[in-house]
């Protein structure tokens, strides 16, 4: 897909002003006196119309929370009275870590939402590049981190076309088709992962850009550099301990080793108990059960798959492996998106 118009936005009006209206009420969202994941639970909710369930989907929590979070923020904004007050500049970068961060969601619940009859939703996708691409056009957004951002969309957009076969069935990383990857875009990516790298920033997002372009870099899977993927991953993972970064850095560490290390790495996983809604948990175990000869294994985890998997393609995916775990079937593909 080409993206000439929805890469060039214009310039502001103002130079101190934000210019497009979406984007403004998201700094209102951001109230001071509400936590980070409050800030972002109420842009996810009001500006882009996520439901409970979404949210609390993207956010790996459960929907009661996501419903405290929002009453306490929406109790702020009745108290204070200030919910769309946004007085420029100088409040810009107190609220711009909750502003990365919801235009991160959005492009993921677009890549790989909750939706059960789209897994993947381009407009949501390419609204959060839009964004992204304003964001860094006004002058306290025109920083680092926001062009890691824009590398790290920019290059997994790129990679849209190539998740689903002609019949739309999600493909796993292994037999995608790369000849469908969008190169403009992929080029895109570089530019800005580039811009990214001036001064002394290193934030989550230049690790996340740094894996994705190694992705997009390699020709074929074979290629791919899984041992640099590693050693990003255990970077960010210093940086940011969670769970999702611990299970990508164990896949990465079964392709870069050997599958018994990638299952050890899976099980090893501090607070592993937020995963458990999080389908490719248990999916990365079954295929590394499977690669390691213990089929019967590997099929009980890929049914517990199936049964998370929030829409119809994925729970397909899913049912394919454990077909895949059947005496005699010969095909064997990798966990990954």
């Amino acid at each position: 897909m080409k993206l000439r118009e929805e890469l060039s936005p214009g310039s502001p009006a103002f130079q101190n002003e934000i210019r497009d209206d979406q984007l403004r009420m998201m700094f209102s969202c951001c109230h001071p006196q509400l936590s980070l994941d409050a800030q972002v639970t109420l842009i996810l909710k009001t500006l882009c119309g996520f439901s409970v369930a979404e949210i609390a989907h993207a956010l790996l929590a459960s929907e009661e929370s996501i419903e405290k979070r929002l009453g306490r923020a929406r109790k702020q904004f009745r108290d204070s009275g200030r919910f769309v007050e946004f007085t420029g500049a100088a409040e810009t970068p107190e609220r711009l870590n909750a502003i990365y961060q919801a235009i991160y969601l959005l492009f993921n619940e677009g890549y790989h939402g909750s939706q059960s009859e789209q897994t993947v939703r381009e407009d949501l996708c390419f609204e959060a590049i839009r964004l992204a691409l304003l964001l860094s056009e006004h002058p306290q957004g025109n920083k680092p981190t926001t062009f890691a951002l824009l590398a790290l969309l920019c290059f997994h957009a790129s990679r849209l076309h190539g998740q689903m076969d002609g019949d739309g069935a999600l493909l796993q990383l292994e037999i995608q088709d790369r000849s469908k990857r969008d190169r403009e875009l992929i080029g895109r990516g570089f530019q800005f992962l580039e811009k990214s790298s001036a001064g002394n920033e290193l934030t989550e997002f230049h690790l996340q850009a740094g894996i994705a372009s190694l992705h997009c870099a390699a020709a074929t899977y074979e290629q791919t550099d899984w041992a640099k993927i590693v050693e990003l991953y255990d970077e960010l993972y210093r940086m940011s301990p969670s769970p999702i970064v611990a299970l990508n850095r164990a896949v990465a560490l079964g392709n870069a080793r050997q599958p018994e290390e990638g299952l050890c790495a899976l099980r090893k996983i501090v607070d592993a108990e937020q995963l458990r809604e999080y389908p490719f948990y248990p999916a990365a175990q079954g295929e590394f059960l499977l690669l390691t000869g213990r089929p019967e294994e590997a099929s009980a985890y890929f049914e517990k798959a199936e049964k998370l998997a929030p829409s119809r393609s994925e729970a397909e995916l899913f049912g394919r492996k454990i077909k895949s775990c059947q005496p005699g079937f010969a095909q064997v593909d990798v966990p990954g998106r």
